[in-house]
């Protein structure tokens, strides 16, 4: 998370997972590092617009025992004389982030089962889709075009019981895939959904930011952490990889889809003329 950032709090900041509160601080001391340096933790909470126990655990975070160390370390930067030049944008820093994530992803699609995958869930009937909140969004993309080329998509956005029933029935049904978006932050409901998922026989393929991450096959893309919140660029990508990939397992069902869709919505002026989706 160094982009934008004078070079010593770059540093620091660098292969860190921060919380969406410790962002909106590293944020403000990379803009305003000349004058936060002379403000006490409850003044730098306040400028940033967090609690003051957040501005501790940051630099906890960065490996100080509190924020008047994490000051102290930070004050040579400005009075040293060593503070670079002009910053890009905050925005300009995520778009350049994202930029590179999808990179790593072309880069790495050779090697990734997309060909194989795409067969499998295009066999699979029903094919249930999960994703919990943050990455309810994607997975609801994922199921929205999906569903175009595939007779039976089942969308599994909420936790609990129903979950738990979604799964039960689409493998009662004759599913044996279910499709996981699994994003940061990681919801442990989906972890225990995923593990009864298997229990029940279903193969889990993730998309998900973590190459580790514990399931059958796994397409993993980075997420943007420049802003605020994450942006999901690259595990989109994956995603929309993955539809293709189903529409190219299944050419004559996939087109014959596609023709009753169109005609359907013609019929019905579901879009505005001219609109190609």
């Amino acid at each position: 998370m160094a982009d934008g950032y004078h070079g010593g709090l770059g540093v620091l900041l660098d292969g860190r997972r921060l919380s969406p509160v410790q962002r909106r601080i590293a944020h403000y001391l990379g803009e305003h590092l000349d004058e936060a340096i002379f403000l006490s933790s409850v003044e730098l909470a306040e400028r940033a617009g967090v609690s003051q126990p957040s501005v501790t655990r940051f630099a906890m975070v960065l490996g100080f025992a509190g924020y008047p160390e994490l000051r102290q370390a930070l004050r040579p930067l400005v009075l040293g004389g060593g503070v670079v030049a002009p910053q890009e944008s905050l925005l300009r820093n995520a778009i350049d982030s994202e930029i590179r994530n999808l990179a790593v992803v072309r880069d790495r699609l050779a090697a990734l089962p997309l060909k194989e995958l795409g067969e499998q869930l295009a066999a699979t009937e029903p094919l249930p889709v999960l994703g919990l909140r943050v990455s309810c969004g994607l997975a609801t993309t994922f199921a929205y075009y999906a569903r175009r080329i595939h007779p039976d998509v089942r969308l599994l956005t909420h936790g609990g019981s129903e979950l738990v029933e979604g799964l039960h029935a689409a493998r009662r049904a004759g599913a044996e895939w279910v499709v996981a978006v699994v994003l940061p932050r990681y919801p442990a409901e989906v972890v225990q959904a995923l593990e009864y998922a298997g229990k029940l026989g279903l193969r889990v393929a993730a998309i998900t930011d973590r190459p580790d991450f514990p399931a059958e096959v796994v397409l993993d893309g980075p997420v943007g952490d420049r802003l605020v919140f994450d942006s999901h660029a690259a595990p989109l990508a994956l995603a929309m990889a993955l539809v293709e990939a189903m529409a190219d397992a299944a050419p004559l069902r996939t087109r014959a889809r596609l023709e009753e869709y169109e005609r359907m919505t013609d019929e019905a002026g579901t879009f505005l003329p001219g609109d190609p989706a």
